[in-house]
């Protein structure tokens, strides 16, 4: 498994915890201190890399430090039965060493030559007093230590527990827990996380993989190496084009498969017939399964495969597979008539209830009045797969128990897509197969499988179908481009969809043209969006549906928002605000998302928030996480509105994470630039840097100029907390340049005319005020007028920017936002110590300490610090960390506590979305500013 490695500093990808647990083995070892570790995983978790690994480590060291002498077996299911044949494997490199008279070497030597078990401690003794009198440290590795034949493992693992106190390390592997030896210290191998994962793809393939593909080989390997391996190694010109749907399992014959396939042949008959229906059905409820098993020995028959670690009971009392791998391999291995007596016996029990006094056989008691529903789709997936019937009425059938279950029904099996994905191929009429496929890929890409949905459509390219179905695809292949960053050919291909679907469904048709117009504002191109949104006021009838209205209203308001007209704006923005807590569109994500931007563009941060959230809970509740990281933006926004921050960070870690799971780069972007701006409130630089950079990179790379805006404002923030007004111009002049929207000007307006009036270039400031201004007094948003009055207290005479700033806090107080008022009063008592009234500044300037203080701002707090001290006040360090706490950045603070508490440096990246170097480079300077050498003394340091 030498793919895996990606050696770095002597680890391997993922599993740094481990690394330095063989490490320190060995290390104890060769100071004549021995010891055990027992690695305890699955087949292709990493056991063999890892005794690799400890192999390299016992080689020579320093000058003058002896290598050891490495001793390694494993065992092998043919030798199961011989007698001493690990043993044998073993001590070959130092067999000549068994030719001696002496009594140990005897004992050995005989037991090696005939295969005699002679029991007892004799031999087991020998070998722990021949390895003591090596001369130097020894390392013994058996690997597959359930396959060793007996004698062997009895005698190494006697060996491994009486090592404590002489040079040698004993590291044992096994795949099976269940045939673990007791009194062995273990070091379980937990599944690869996933962003190990995608470490471990990028080495195996260096020229790199499309996101959603990766995504999706990360998601179906679940954190084993070698399925990662065996997947990418399995990758055609198809799947990396998006035209065949992506490798779900390693190879048939693989060695996963193999390793998984000799794990079943071992279990009897009866066993093996439940295990064959369990992965027919995941997940199965111990009512079918026990009824299923009456016809056999009864569930006795299962304890075979439970104590073999083979199933599994679920929380919930279901059945499955202990592995995904596991269950698809039970499932293939197992002849087509099992698989299909087997569909066909569950299908004849879900659709019998009489043996169940409750009337539902499913074993769920959710409370959501889905247990029928869930039954007759299970029941109609096992008819169709065992073919019991005509292929047009299964196919029926199917279509017909999917449209009967609840929105907000997630169950995992069957997925939706696949069900339709069968009816589509139980299907022979071409316009319906087509029909039943688009909407299979459609809901694909709501489950957040891109490349799935991908190809699907591509096998409609080669159906009949007609206007409406050739229409749905290509919103949808439009969708898919617009997710994937491709903003120009995603803007092209919706306008296209929705001029097909006009004439056979024009709720479809308007909602590809608001996709479209957020194309091309994404790509900054506001002309196309105005073409866009005229088109669409053609289309405006009076007998719309409720959605298709809002959507008009919405693509209406929001071309007079970029037009500047923003009085005509506010009548259409306001009829989505109010129009979308309809009954009729609140259950609609995309409409709550409507309304939650028709808020912001209102001013009204609060009813934004409200309904974004529930655009939030909507989509998890209909499993639609695909969406979630859109809708995610938004309520980021209506955060940021409010001076939320730390529910931003929140939130845009959580989008990042869903971006790029389903492989969104536009979204990723985002919310990468999201996280820059987080920094660069909390004044970290280094990250607030990493963050953008790596967003206005992908933003330029898609052509997505919202984001690259936001991650150069998140810069130009950060500039002017650190007082370099010029930097923050030239940046705030590449923001105008852009294309930037409302949202983006607003937010960047007053770091505009702070600077300029700093390095006295204030035209350009005066020209984005009137811009800022207009808005705020269409909305009248107190928090925005609030912004406004305080630029033109910067920009004002000093004998009349007392008053706009007095002006500026009285509105701060009608509204919402603390940390804008914190810096509105920051400038105010700037202006107040200089015009020589100190003790006027000084209430302003605490009062805004104290909420830089809260945000954890520590660049503005040593602002306000620098500002009191100017006005004659000793001011003391405060702040809720301890004296060491306050030396560090905010971001410096969090990864000293999550290594005081423990973690890694790869779990500290993997927590707070940066790379594990920039948290090798935060520790260094964390250890240089707190005069530290260990994260032991750093665990001591920090409370």
């Amino acid at each position: 498994m030498s793919c895996l490695t990606g050696v770095r500093s002597n680890s391997v990808r993922g599993r740094e915890k481990e690394s330095d647990a063989l490490r320190a083995l060995v290390d104890r070892a060769r100071v004549g201190a021995g010891g055990c570790l027992l690695l305890l995983g699955g087949p292709g978790a990493g056991k063999t890399t890892l005794l690799d690994l400890a192999a390299a480590y016992a080689a020579p060291g320093a000058p003058g430090e002896p290598g050891f002498l490495v001793l390694r077996t494993q065992g092998v299911a043919g030798e199961t039965h011989l007698p001493y044949a690990g043993l044998h494997a073993l001590l070959g490199p130092i067999a000549d060493r068994l030719d001696t008279p002496a009594a140990d070497t005897r004992v050995l030597a005989e037991a090696l030559r005939t295969g005699a078990d002679a029991g007892g401690l004799a031999l087991p003794a020998a070998l722990l007093r021949l390895l003591r009198a090596a001369g130097r440290p020894v390392l013994v590795c058996a690997d597959d230590l359930q396959r060793l034949d007996a004698p062997s493992r009895e005698a190494i693992c006697f060996v491994a527990r009486r090592v404590g106190t002489i040079p040698v390390a004993v590291l044992l592997a096994c795949a099976e827990p269940g045939t673990a030896p007791d009194g062995l210290p273990p070091l379980p191998l937990v599944p690869l996380d996933e962003r190990a994962s995608r470490q471990v793809l990028d080495d195996l393939v260096p020229d790199g993989l499309p996101g959603d593909l990766r995504t999706a080989l990360v998601r179906s390997a679940r954190g084993n190496p070698l399925a990662l391996a065996e997947l990418a190694g399995a990758l055609t010109d198809e799947h990396r084009k998006g035209t065949a749907p992506p490798p779900q399992t390693p190879p048939r014959g693989g060695r996963l498969w193999r390793a998984h396939a000799d794990r079943l042949r071992g279990l009897p008959a009866d066993t093996a017939d439940l295990v064959t229906l369990i992965a027919a059905d995941p997940g199965i409820d111990a009512v079918t399964l026990t009824r299923a098993a009456e016809a056999r020995s009864g569930l006795v028959a299962l304890e075979a495969a439970e104590a073999a670690g083979v199933v599994v009971e679920s929380p919930d009392g279901g059945f499955d597979l202990a592995d995904p791998l596991l269950r698809h391999v039970a499932y293939a291995e197992a002849s087509l008539a099992r698989r299909r007596a087997a569909h066909r016996l569950l299908a004849g029990l879900l659709g019998d209830v009489s043996g169940d006094v409750s009337g539902d056989v499913s074993g769920d008691d959710s409370g959501d009045d889905s247990g029928g529903e869930r039954r007759r789709l299970r029941r109609a997936w096992h008819r169709a797969a065992a073919l019991d019937g005509p292929a047009g009425e299964l196919a029926e059938d199917l279509v017909r128990a999917l449209a009967e279950m609840p929105k907000t029904t997630t169950a995992a099996f069957p997925e939706p897509f696949r069900v339709l994905e069968r009816a589509a191929e139980l299907t022979e009429n071409g316009e319906t197969k087509a029909a039943r496929l688009a909407a299979a890929a459609q809901h694909a890409w709501r489950a957040g499988q891109p490349q799935r949905a991908r190809s699907l459509l591509a096998r409609i390219d080669t159906l009949t179908a007609g206007a409406e179905v050739r229409g749905r695809a290509e919103l949808l292949r439009g969708s898919l481009e617009l997710r994937a960053g491709k903003t120009d050919s995603a803007c092209d291909t919706l306008l296209a969809a929705a001029e097909r679907l006009l004439r056979t469904d024009r709720e479809q048709a308007v909602r590809a043209l608001v996709r479209a117009g957020e194309a091309s504002y994404l790509a900054g191109d506001n002309r196309r969006f105005l073409t866009i949104a005229r088109r669409a006021e053609t289309l405006r009838r009076p007998d719309d549906a409720h959605l298709t209205r809002m959507a008009l209203e919405y693509l209406g308001g929001m071309a007079a928002t970029f037009r500047g007209r923003h009085r005509e704006a506010t009548a259409s923005l306001r009829r989505v605000a109010t129009g979308v807590m309809a009954p009729s569109s609140a259950g609609s994500p995309s409409a709550l998302v409507w309304g939650g931007v028709a808020n912001l563009l209102l001013g009204n941060g609060a009813a934004a928030l409200t309904l974004t959230s529930r655009a939030v809970e909507v989509a998890r509740a209909h499993g639609a996480v695909a969406s979630m990281p859109q809708m995610l933006e938004i309520l980021i926004q209506a955060q940021q509105w409010m001076g939320r921050y730390d529910a931003v960070a929140a939130n845009a870690m959580d989008g990042l994470r869903l971006a790029q799971e389903t492989g969104r780069a536009v979204s990723g972007a985002q919310h990468l630039a999201w996280l820059a701006f987080a920094a660069a409130v909390e004044g970290d630089e280094e990250t607030c840097a990493l963050r953008a950079a790596r967003a206005v990179e992908l933003a330029a790379a898609h052509g997505v100029s919202v984001a690259e805006a936001l991650g150069t404002l998140a810069l130009a923030h950060l500039d002017v907390a650190a007082n370099r007004h010029a930097d923050a111009v030239n940046r705030l002049r590449v923001v105008a340049r852009t294309g930037d929207p409302l949202v983006v000007r607003v937010m960047a307006t007053p770091l505009l005319v702070e600077s300029t009036v700093r390095t006295g270039e204030v035209a350009q400031a005066r020209d984005a005020l009137v811009v800022l201004e207009r808005w705020a007094d269409s909305t009248r948003d107190p928090d925005r007028l609030a912004l406004a009055a305080r630029c033109h207290a910067l920009l004002a005479s000093p004998d009349e920017a007392g008053e706009r700033f007095a002006q500026a806090l009285e509105l701060h107080r009608q509204g919402s936002c603390a940390f804008e008022t914190a810096r509105t009063r920051l400038l105010y008592g700037g202006m107040l110590r200089r015009s020589r009234r100190p003790g006027a500044a000084r209430e302003h300037l605490h009062g805004a300490l104290e909420t830089f203080e809260r945000y954890g701002a520590r660049l503005w707090s040593a602002h306000a610090r620098a500002e009191l001290r100017a006005a004659g006040e000793s001011v003391r360090p405060s702040g809720s960390r301890s004296e060491a706490g306050r030396l560090l950045t905010a971001q410096q603070f969090m990864i000293a506590t999550l290594v005081a508490e423990g973690a890694t440096n790869r779990e500290v990246a993997a927590r707070l979305f940066i790379s594990p170097r920039t948290v090798e480079h935060h520790l260094r300077n964390i250890f240089a500013r707190l005069g530290v050498r260990s994260r032991v003394e750093l665990a001591r340091l920090l409370p």
